[in-house]
Parts: structure tokens; C-alpha cells; sequence
């Protein structure tokens, strides 16, 4: 019983360990996605976005925005230089618009709950990246049979 139980403790920690390792993993991508979901809405918006613009979105400094693009960039998510627009690449927007459309669901799900529109953006900005795909697409049918 004594190594059956240390057995189980194992698992225990395996199923840990995956758990944090797999949430570290969510909030290491949270600035990716953020940052290309913006870009995405930003060019859409104002035809083009600039540093200016992200800093002021995120209520961030330019430095943080330049830092945080030269890790966009290593991860072939945009086209930068300086003084220049961000351009997504075609691994960009594909992320912003997985990105965008997992934000949207939850949005959505929280808003039929009955979750006030302020409430549920800022829940679903964070809920946005670390609900599983399996949670994500009961919330979608969820939200489908209602209408």
C-alpha cells in the first residue's frame, strides 16, 4: 500500500507539475496574443499602427511596447523597424484572429450569464487565454442555442 501510495503521489505530481507547466505556458503567450489582437484592431482602425498607438492602448511606455515587439518579431509575429508601421505577418494574424474569436466566445458566454458588458471585457480578456478548447467550445454551443 505504502508504494501504491507513493505511486499515486507521482501521478499527483505529474498532473501539478503538467497543470503549472501548461498555465506558464498560457501566460508566456498572453502578451503575444494581446499584442497581435491590438495590431489587428489598431490597422483596422487607423489604417496602420504605430509604437504611439500600442503604448497608448496598453497604457504602457514606448519602451515597453519596443521590447515587447522585439519579442513579436523573434517569434515571426510582426514586421517592425523604427518610425515605422507594425505589420502582422501571416503567423500574426493568424494568431490575432484565433485570439480574437476565443475573446469574442467568452465575451459572449459571459454576457448571456447575464455578466454587465464592463464586467464581462474585462473577465474575458483574461478568461481568453487560458480556457481550454474543450470549455471554449461548450461555451460557443451554449451561446448558439440561445439565440
Amino acid at each position: 500500500d505504502v508504494e501504491r501510495s507513493r505511486g499515486l503521489g507521482d501521478v499527483y505530481k505529474r498532473q501539478v507539475t503538467n497543470h503549472f507547466q501548461e498555465s506558464r505556458r498560457n501566460n508566456s503567450t498572453e502578451m503575444l496574443e494581446d499584442y497581435v489582437e491590438a495590431i489587428l484592431a489598431l490597422t483596422k482602425k487607423n489604417g496602420e499602427t504605430r509604437n504611439s498607438d500600442l503604448a497608448k492602448y496598453f497604457g504602457v511606455s514606448q519602451a515597453t511596447v519596443t521590447k515587447n515587439l522585439k519579442r513579436l518579431n523573434s517569434n515571426n509575429l510582426v514586421k517592425s523597424q523604427p518610425y515605422r508601421s507594425i505589420f502582422l505577418t501571416k503567423a500574426g494574424l493568424n494568431l490575432a484572429k484565433v485570439s480574437k474569436k476565443r475573446h469574442e466566445i467568452v465575451y459572449n458566454f459571459l454576457i448571456k450569464l447575464g455578466v454587465s458588458k464592463k464586467i464581462a471585457e474585462q473577465d474575458s480578456e483574461g478568461m481568453e487565454h487560458h480556457v481550454s478548447h474543450e470549455t471554449l467550445m461548450l461555451m460557443k454551443k451554449i451561446i448558439e442555442k440561445r439565440k
